[in-house]
C-alpha cells in the first residue's frame, strides 16, 4: 500500500522527520523506493538535470506526464508527487482541475506541486475539492525565477518574512496538505513549521523543516558539476559511470570485447 497525506501528516504528529527525493525515471524511481525514501517527487527540475535546460520554464505538461508515468511504474509503496509546470495552473480554476487530474488519471500520481502562496490558494482550494492532494511550494520558486531576479534566498527582509508566512497560512487554509519552503532563512522556517499544522518540507531552508528534498543527481553527483550550497553529495556516481565506459570503450578498441573478460 502507498504511503498517503495521512502517513506524511502522521510524521509531523510524531516527530519523525522525513526524507523526500525527485526521481525522474523507472530505474532511480525503483533503487530510492528500495532505499526507503517514502515520498518521490517528480520534479520540473528535469528541465534542467534530464533535459539540459537552463530553467524549469520550457517543461510542459506532455514531459512531466511522461516521466511522472515511467516513476509511477518503478514504485509500489512510496507516494509520487507530480510537479505542475509552468502556465499549466495560472490561466484558471478549470486548467489547473484538468491538468492535476491529469497527473492521477493519466500518470498514476498520488499528488501534485504548485508553486506559490496566497495567489494560488484558491486554485488549491478547488483542485483539494475535487480530491486531488496538493504540496505548496513558497519561498524561491523556480517558476517566477525571471520575475523574483535569480535563484536567490527569499524572506530575508520582515516584510518578506510575513509575506511568506501569510503564503504558508493561506496555503494551508486552502487545503494543501504539505508546504515545500525553499531558500528560506532558517529561522523563518522554523517559526513556519511551528504555526503550520501541515508538514513543511525545506529544501535550502536549514534544519527545522519537518521534512528535506533534494534533487537526486545532486545527491548522487550524477551528471552535473555544480552543487548547490543546500546540497550535499553523498556518491560520485558520474566518475564510476565515466570509468565503466572508458574501459568498455577501451576493451572495444583492444579487441578483448567482446572475446575477453
Amino acid at each position: 500500500m502507498r504511503v498517503t497525506t495521512r502517513d506524511v501528516q502522521r510524521f509531523k504528529t510524531q516527530g519523525e522527520r522525513f526524507p523526500v527525493l525527485t526521481a525522474y525515471d523507472f530505474p532511480t524511481a525503483r533503487l530510492v523506493e528500495e532505499a526507503g525514501v517514502p515520498v518521490i517527487l517528480v520534479g520540473d527540475s528535469l528541465g534542467q538535470v534530464v533535459l539540459g535546460h537552463s530553467s524549469t520554464i520550457p517543461v510542459t505538461m506532455d514531459v512531466m506526464l511522461h516521466h511522472t508515468a515511467a516513476v509511477v511504474r518503478g514504485t509500489e509503496r512510496a507516494m509520487v508527487i507530480a510537479d505542475m509546470p509552468f502556465l499549466s495552473y495560472n490561466l484558471s480554476d478549470e486548467q489547473a482541475l484538468q491538468n492535476a487530474g491529469r497527473f492521477l488519471q493519466e500518470a498514476g500520481a498520488q499528488a501534485v506541486k504548485l508553486e506559490g502562496g496566497v495567489r494560488v490558494a484558491e486554485t488549491v482550494r478547488r483542485v483539494t475539492q475535487a480530491g486531488i492532494p496538493v504540496m505548496g511550494h513558497i519561498g524561491l520558486t523556480p517558476q517566477s525565477v525571471n520575475q523574483i531576479g535569480g535563484y536567490r534566498i527569499q524572506g530575508k527582509t520582515e516584510a518578506e518574512a510575513v509575506a511568506l508566512m501569510d503564503d504558508a497560512i493561506a496555503l494551508q487554509q486552502a487545503g494543501a496538505y504539505s508546504v515545500v519552503l525553499e531558500l528560506v532563512p532558517d529561522e523563518l522556517a522554523k517559526a513556519v513549521t511551528e504555526r503550520l499544522d501541515v508538514p513543511t518540507v525545506g529544501i535550502g531552508a536549514g534544519p527545522h523543516c519537518d521534512g528535506q528534498v533534494q534533487v537526486v543527481h545532486d545527491l548522487l553527483g550524477f551528471g552535473t558539476s555544480y552543487i548547490p550550497k543546500h546540497a550535499r553529495r553523498f556518491a560520485d556516481v558520474g566518475d564510476v559511470i565515466r570509468d565503466a565506459v572508458a574501459r568498455y570503450a577501451g576493451e572495444v578498441r583492444s579487441g578483448d570485447f567482446p572475446n575477453g573478460g
